[in-house]
């Protein structure tokens, strides 16, 4: 199962409309709930974006740490093969984001075994092969 950036935002901010959610997954994850779950390496540059324009550089390398750190999960990297998948699914299924398809290709790799993405992003839900589970329907509490 790959752990999609909407989470790891989540979970590194303060505040977040998913940080309780974010924060069992994660916990979940460390736990070995889930068994080996795996977060793209595209992740890092995503998070960067989103990060930088309100913290420090040494609070985004801290924040790496963390997730590279992290118990029970696999840091997979995003292949060449990744990214010309991920350009042919944006073509093929509309797709905006850059890093959604990256994602996307990933989960679809055999780098994913199931082909299952922890997201909230309903993007997911248009490509043949996937399965999209909506972090939120993981605790009863958040449906």
């Amino acid at each position: 199962m790959l752990i999609e950036s909407d989470i790891l935002v989540a979970y590194l901010k303060k505040e977040d409309w998913l940080k309780s959610v974010a924060t069992r997954v994660i916990e979940d994850a460390k736990s070995g709930k889930f068994g080996r779950v795996q977060v793209s390496t595209e992740v890092f540059h995503e998070l960067y974006y989103v990060f930088s324009e309100y913290t420090s550089l040494d609070v985004i390398a801290t924040d790496f740490a963390h997730i590279i750190g992290l118990k029970n999960v696999e840091i997979v990297p995003a292949t060449a093969e990744i990214y010309l998948s991920a350009i042919n699914l944006m073509l093929m299924y509309n797709i905006s984001s850059i890093f959604d398809a990256i994602y996307a290709a990933t989960a679809l790799s055999p780098m994913v075994p199931d082909n299952t993405i922890l997201s909230t992003d309903r993007v997911y839900d248009r490509i043949p092969g996937i399965k999209r589970i909506d972090p939120r329907s993981m605790y009863s509490e958040h449906i």
